[in-house]
């Protein structure tokens, strides 16, 4: 049996909880918008057209942030297409995913959904093809109250009211050949800077991300942030981070252990915007957005749902594009991945799982039918429920796992929170081990633990292997359970203490009452 000792002090914390770490993304591509969170005539639709069965579950999921319209879709977008009249919308093609968009959901549809949904709006400006005028004309249409062209219009529009949008991504991975408008770093940086600057000229109370590396494994990696920030540095709040995983080959040791791979570009990050920030002499910090991450197959031609073979198919409006079905796997995988984002949300104040429903999402439906959670729906909803208050330091001594890809990394993974007005701690604990359960001794130093108020595991279901999917002809087999036989003793000596077993993997979720002692 794999064995685990965790310490942790109430004394020793990173932060508060970052609310905006439980962010989600909607993108124009594939079935995330048309029959995905939008279809008219479905049996469950609002007025509006909105599937009551999605919005039910994003509200569930506890998403807080949704960032629109994209993603690769942003490059070659006119945001222009999407207001006014429907039946006067123009009908584009979409070079970024080959499909046709009928713009029938635009900026007043998602602003409509997101607050049905009861989620901030993260809104994504097009620097691939457009530049400076676009993006001021859209925050002066958005934000600006009335008495102007295009707040007027906007009123004409159907909104009276601002709708006040206050995070904006400048771009989209335009550091990748793949993006429409590609640029240098100082070609983005330069855009980067004066864009900012004119956005605020409209609106001094908006936030900008900046355009980050797509992946660590980028050849300019390091060298972009750096170069970026420096020009646009005082413009910018946050730099952008995207990374997606999979399984190589049966390689699973190696993709249990991605977060050791995530942990690594989080704080190589860091340290790039901070040398910029000593090398300018900012007085501010540039915190972090991680507002591109999960489990994502990318797969060849071989598979009719993923882009290269939608782009072979001809252009049509919303195909099927990677819409992964996840396994017991990737949900443990996807369950340290947010435990690395929480582990450095002094910096990370942002993060996005892509995308929110159909497209590598925790939620799929079916046109006319079903929706449905993922595996990869438990580990996000329960973070966004529990994780509240301060982020607590951990201490792990753990057996380790030898990865070809990431080196050794522990077998047990942990991050926790404490939220002192509820009197609650939250352990959210993952076993990497494919074989053996762990056995796990952690130690709660300063406080006292009275009850245990939630124990749940998702796991293997009986019977079945690792690779187990929840869909619509099986249902929902793969979910939480009761997690039995946690024991607590109530803090002898000024630290309470949990024992537990793991099964081999498993991610799992424990809340405790506790008191300061």
């Amino acid at each position: 049996m794999t064995r685990a000792r965790i310490t942790i002090d109430r004394d020793f914390t990173i932060g508060e909880v970052p609310r905006r770490l439980f962010g989600s993304f909607v993108e124009h591509m594939g079935r995330c918008v048309y029959t995905g969170i939008y279809e008219p005539g479905h049996p469950t639709a609002t007025e509006e057209g909105f599937r009551q069965d999605v919005l039910d579950l994003t509200k569930e999921l506890g998403a807080t942030v949704v960032r629109y319209p994209g993603g690769n879709f942003v490059s070659g977008y006119n945001w222009e297409d999407g207001v006014g009249p429907v039946d006067q919308r123009p009908r584009r093609l979409d070079g970024a995913w080959h499909t046709l968009e009928s713009n029938a959901f635009g900026l007043h549809e998602f602003m409509s959904w997101s607050k049905l949904a009861g989620v901030e709006v993260m809104e994504a400006i097009n620097l691939g093809t457009r530049g400076v005028d676009a993006a001021r004309e859209l925050v002066e249409y958005a934000n600006h109250p009335g008495g102007t062209y295009l707040s007027d219009l906007r009123r004409k529009n159907g909104a009276a009211e601002p709708f006040d949008i206050k995070l904006w991504c400048l771009g989209n991975e335009l550091d990748g050949p793949w993006q429409i408008g590609h640029k240098t770093a100082d070609e983005y940086g330069r855009l980067a800077q004066e864009t900012g600057k004119a956005m605020r000229f409209v609106d001094p109370d908006i936030e900008l991300v900046a355009v980050g590396s797509s992946n660590s494994g980028m050849p300019t990696f390091g060298e972009w942030e750096y170069t970026v920030l420096s020009h646009a540095y005082d413009e910018v709040d946050y730099m952008s981070l995207h990374a997606y995983y999979q399984e190589h080959d049966g390689d699973a040791k190696s993709f249990l252990a991605s977060a050791v791979d995530m942990d690594y570009f989080i704080e190589s990050v860091i340290a790039t915007t901070d040398a910029v920030r000593a090398r300018g002499k900012h007085k501010k910090h540039i915190n972090l957005s991680f507002d591109e991450w999960n489990v994502w197959y990318q797969r060849g031609l071989g598979t009719d749902d993923q882009p290269a073979a939608v782009s072979k198919a001809g252009w049509r409006e919303h195909p099927r594009v990677i819409e992964d079905a996840y396994n017991v796997t990737d949900a443990v995988v996807v369950g340290t991945l947010l435990n690395s984002l929480l582990r450095h949300g002094d910096r990370v104040k942002i993060a996005n799982q892509a995308q929110l429903v159909n497209v590598i999402a925790p939620i799929r439906s079916e046109e006319n039918g079903p929706a449905w959670r993922q595996s990869i729906f438990w580990p996000f909803a329960r973070m966004a429920e529990l994780a509240r208050g301060q982020i607590l330091r951990t201490s792990v001594d753990s057996d380790r796992i030898d990865t070809a890809q990431f080196g050794d990394a522990d077998l047990v993974d942990i991050s926790a929170t404490w939220d002192e007005e509820n009197g609650r701690a939250a352990f959210f604990v993952a076993n990497r081990g494919l074989d053996e359960a762990a056995q796990v001794d952690l130690a709660l130093r300063g406080f006292s633990v009275s009850r245990v108020t939630r124990a749940e595991v998702l796991r293997v279901p009986n019977g079945a292997d690792r690779f187990a999917t929840n869909n619509q002809a099986a249902g929902e087999q793969v979910g939480l359970v009761p997690l039995e036989g946690v024991q607590h003793d109530g803090g002898q000596q000024g630290a309470g203490r949990l024992t537990f077993s793991l099964p081999a993997l498993s991610w799992a979720v424990i809340e405790v009452e506790v008191a300061v002692v």
